[in-house]
């Protein structure tokens, strides 16, 4: 499947293509991929969809001024609302609600540019997990190694798997912690996490409200800014690509850099290094304060407090229907008090203050992703172990939503080797810049 958005759009627009057969690429694809490609979706409309190709084919023949992106599939997260349906977030606690009554924003935005949205992704069970593991519905297994069950990255998990195995050219997910940036670390695409206001997220059931982010699963960082500036209310513009000779990167140490595994080491030393050939400017910055976090957050953080704020009626009457290794993720926020938030957000102003101090001497900071390849399902088997490990796939794509800054995740790996992700950090509300610097790097992150 093609999966440039620019180059799908010509091509339907020429008539060397139809949405129809697009269409049915896709649910051919989900259904030959058996249980691998099918648990990555949870909702599959496929009578709308292909009447909705037809629709756009025909209104395209007789002339019709269509939108420039007419016609392409998407998918989107299972906790974005789609009237007459019931948004279940991944979970069987909401199966006894009513259907939404209205499309989410973002799915108004999409159709309006003229995508067609197909179905609904799996996820982690109310996003709360950057593992992708599903109890409920399956786990959709990471693509990229075929001998071992691996995970997919989470919580946005389905849209990673169904992007990165070409079941879908792109796929809209929400990033809180990483959901979005972790899984396409994993997957070996494109993820990019905006600036949290500046997407809507109304109609989307949230894990933390202070920290939630709507972004784009894609495979090129120009199909990532068409995305986001359609998801942001624009006409869905591409961004010129930044000039690579001199640009100003701080390659951030220290916090960001523990722990990591060897094969993801290899390959970020790599990177720094096909940037410094190709006049890229990199200096070390050091920020000791980010080590502050897992103190900062140990009662929970911003997310511990906002999901058990949004929970707290269903825990009391539905906490049977969660799975139990998410349900126990409730507890931190629990025990907040209004005093602990307050200073949870004094600490965050005074942080945030300090780092974009220092982000202002470059155009952009570099850090690995991920400190670790995808981790086996078989790592998982033991709560303790898995608690350590998912703590680790979030700790540093989390840096990013504390600080609210942009950031995007590009593919780092040599062929072959298990997915490696590059990530970009930017100014908070200045994504299109971020985009643009992240288009002009990108093939020399990925060693093109």
């Amino acid at each position: 499947m093609i999966q440039n958005l620019t180059d799908l759009s010509r091509k339907l627009q020429s008539g060397a293509l139809t949405s129809r057969a697009l269409v049915e690429e896709c649910f051919e694809g989900i259904s030959s991929s058996g249980p691998h490609g099918e648990n990555a979706f949870l909702s599959q409309y496929k009578k709308k969809a292909r009447q909705t190709a037809s629709w756009i084919d025909q209104g395209r023949k007789s002339g019709m001024v269509l939108p420039t992106h007419a016609g392409i599939p998407i998918a989107v997260k299972d906790l974005f609302d789609v009237a007459g349906e019931v948004t279940r977030a991944g979970s069987r606690v909401l199966d006894d609600r009513p259907a939404a009554e209205k499309n989410a924003e973002i799915i108004d935005r999409l159709q309006a540019a003229g995508f067609i949205i197909i179905g609904k992704n799996n996820m982690t069970e109310f996003a709360y997990s950057g593992l992708g593991v599903n109890a409920h519905f399956g786990t959709p297994l990471n693509p990229h190694d075929v001998n071992v069950p691996r995970v997919p990255g989470g919580s946005s998990s389905g849209a990673g798997v169904s992007v990165s195995r070409a079941l879908v050219p792109a796929a809209i997910g929400t990033d809180t912690g990483g959901s979005c940036r972790i899984p396409a670390a994993f997957c070996g695409i494109i993820g990019f996490k905006p600036t949290s206001t500046r997407v809507p997220k109304t109609g989307a059931i949230p894990l933390s409200k202070t920290l939630d982010c709507v972004g784009p699963f894609t495979t090129s960082v120009s199909c990532a800014a068409v995305l986001d500036s359609i998801l942001s209310g624009g006409a869905g513009d591409d961004v010129e690509s930044f000039p690579e000779g001199g640009v100003r990167i701080g390659v951030l140490d220290g916090y960001v850099t523990e722990h990591m595994d060897d094969q993801v080491g290899e390959a970020y030393e790599r990177v720094l290094t096909r940037l410094s050939q190709r006049g890229v400017r990199l200096t070390p910055v050091s920020i000791p304060q980010l080590a502050e976090l897992p103190e900062i957050n140990s009662k929970g953080g911003f997310v511990g407090a906002d999901a058990y704020a949004w929970h707290k009626e269903l825990l009391e009457t539905r906490l049977d229907h969660y799975d139990p290794w998410v349900r126990a993720r409730f507890e931190a926020g629990k025990s907040q008090s209004a005093a602990d938030y307050i200073e949870l957000g004094e600490k965050r102003r005074r942080l945030r203050a300090l780092v974009a101090q220092k982000q202002m001497l470059f155009d952009a900071l570099i850090l690995p992703t991920v400190q670790i390849v995808a981790p086996t399902l078989a790592e998982l088997e033991e709560t303790e172990k898995s608690n350590a490990i998912n703590l680790l796939c979030l700790r540093n794509t989390a840096v990013g939503n504390f600080l609210d800054v942009p950031a995007v995740s590009i593919p780092c790996h040599e062929m072959g080797d298990l997915p490696v992700g590059a990530m970009l950090f930017g100014m908070t509300g200045d994504d299109r810049r971020l985009l643009s610097i992240a288009r002009g790097l990108e093939q020399v992150i990925r060693g093109r």
